[in-house]
């Protein structure tokens, strides 16, 4: 099981994030944490964007890798079930 404190950083973060990319029209949640993995779901106008690759690679990856210690990367998923056990 993954940190409880670094979740509560990645939310965290996430917030910090969240109004740039709501600028745009879309959104980000929080879906899960595991082997360094952060899962996110991306919403509004980001789901289905041809540009979510890169909002995710070189923002949100970039932040979230910076910010919080044990963060590998960050992998977009529509649900929970998309999280590997």
């Amino acid at each position: 099981m993954e940190n409880e404190s670094q979740i509560e950083l990645i939310k965290t973060t996430l917030d910090k994030i969240r109004p740039f990319i709501q600028r745009d029209g879309g959104d980000c949640d929080f879906v899960a944490f595991k082997d360094g993995i952060v899962y996110i779901k991306m919403m509004g106008a980001c789901a289905g964007c041809s540009l979510i690759d890169s909002t995710i690679s070189d923002g949100i990856q970039i932040i979230l890798m910076e910010e919080v210690p044990g963060v590998l990367g960050v992998k977009a998923v529509d649900s929970e079930n998309e999280v590997p056990n």
